[in-house]
């Protein structure tokens, strides 16, 4: 993540009137680290008190999501000079991606809280809300790339895991259609959204597991990124869970879709494959996991300073949490809902945290410092 470093920001905070010419997307990522979790205690139900919290949560979420959005859209009106160099930054135009994905957070609390409170007339809400979200998160993963390609300098050394957040968009956003399928009135539009949530799922999950590829040479060669980078090192689980959610819901919902729509024939062998694929990505989720605590350790051990980049501990977590709670849901190993519940404990620990700290830096002042404008 970007390290926020110049040290009379640090010490001293950026000025009210120059806040929002500090603006960076980076601060979307705190709409998909609450989202995620309003998401995760939506999944309990039967237990009123978490699913109450995750529907309190979710409604933070949407100001939160909002609010931000306007603070961007006035750095644009006010700023634009400033605003577009995000496209030259080789890491903050990464960030870029954080708003589909956080806007996907709010389609999905929609479909898990909005509907129960406040009737299947929000389906229609999520299911436009849904489409914007896709589109966004198709642009955020062609135009920071081709930005990429012809507008940044990169080096290898330099390369990091935040190469992954505009490519990840699409495939949450297919995660979040496999979650809508169900609630999409007209066989043809859901076999349309479904189709599209497998056009999204492919655009997206290769690509990142050859970043990911890429990204274990790069330690290889060059070691660990810096500690203000630290928290890219659970990033990896971002894509990993969100293509195995995706999937599983895509297997769950995804068989009467198909039967609906004439191709009865394929739906039991599409799903079948669909919650194969699941099972074996997040067990490749496993190694990643497993790495991530141990890099994170070894952070912790030389000293980590807090930036917005602690955020990145949260979405990916909870996104690999989904993912365990809907397998364990399909698969008859108790042991694989116990570990879901377990990350979703972590994940609110680490969410209670990261949101305490990033409020007094808001406060402060200290979290707004735009790198694009130091040279």
């Amino acid at each position: 993540m970007t390290v926020f470093s110049a040290s009379h920001i640090i010490e001293t905070g950026v000025a009210r009137p120059q806040r929002i010419r500090h603006f960076t997307p980076n601060w979307f990522a705190t709409t998909m680290g609450t989202g995620i979790l309003a998401i995760c205690l939506g999944q309990f139900p039967d237990h009123a008190v978490l699913w109450q919290a995750g529907a309190a949560l979710w409604l933070a979420n949407i100001l939160l999501f909002v609010g931000l959005s306007i603070l961007y859209a006035g750095k644009w009106m006010r700023h634009p000079r400033e605003a577009l160099l995000a496209f030259e930054h080789p890491v903050v135009s990464m960030f870029l991606g954080c708003i589909p994905m956080g806007l996907a957070t709010i389609v999905n609390g929609t479909v898990l809280f909005g509907i129960p409170l406040f009737g299947e007339a929000l389906a229609s809400v999520a299911i436009g809300l849904w489409w914007v979200d896709a589109g966004l998160a198709v642009l955020a993963g062609l135009a920071i790339p081709f930005a990429m390609f012809t507008r940044q300098a990169h080096a290898f050394d330099q390369m990091s895991a935040v190469w992954l957040l505009p490519i990840v968009a699409c495939e949450v956003a297919a995660a979040s259609g496999g979650l809508l399928l169900p609630h999409v009135a007209d066989p043809s539009a859901q076999m349309t959204m479904l189709f599209a949530g497998y056009a999204l799922w492919a655009a997206s999950v290769p690509l990142a597991l050859g970043i990911l590829t890429i990204l274990f040479l790069r330690m290889v060669l060059h070691s660990l990124p810096p500690a203000g980078m630290a928290a890219t090192a659970f990033l990896a689980l971002g894509p990993i869970g969100t293509g195995a959610l995706g999937l599983v819901l895509f297997a769950i919902n995804g068989r009467a879709v198909l039967g609906a729509s004439g191709l009865g024939a394929f739906a039991d062998a599409m799903s079948g494959a669909a919650l194969f694929g699941a099972v074996l990505l997040w067990a490749y989720g496993l190694w990643w996991l497993a790495m991530a605590l141990a890099v994170t350790a070894r952070y912790v051990r030389h000293g980590m300073a807090f930036n917005l980049g602690w955020w990145g501990y949260t979405f990916p977590i909870g996104v690999y949490a989904l993912a365990t709670l809907k397998l364990g849901s399909v698969i008859p190993v108790a042991a694989i809902g116990t570990f879901g519940c377990l990350l979703v404990a972590a994940l609110a620990m680490i969410w209670l945290l990261v949101a305490v700290k990033t409020s007094m830096g808001a406060v402060e002042g200290t979290l707004f410092c735009d790198p694009c404008l130091e040279n």
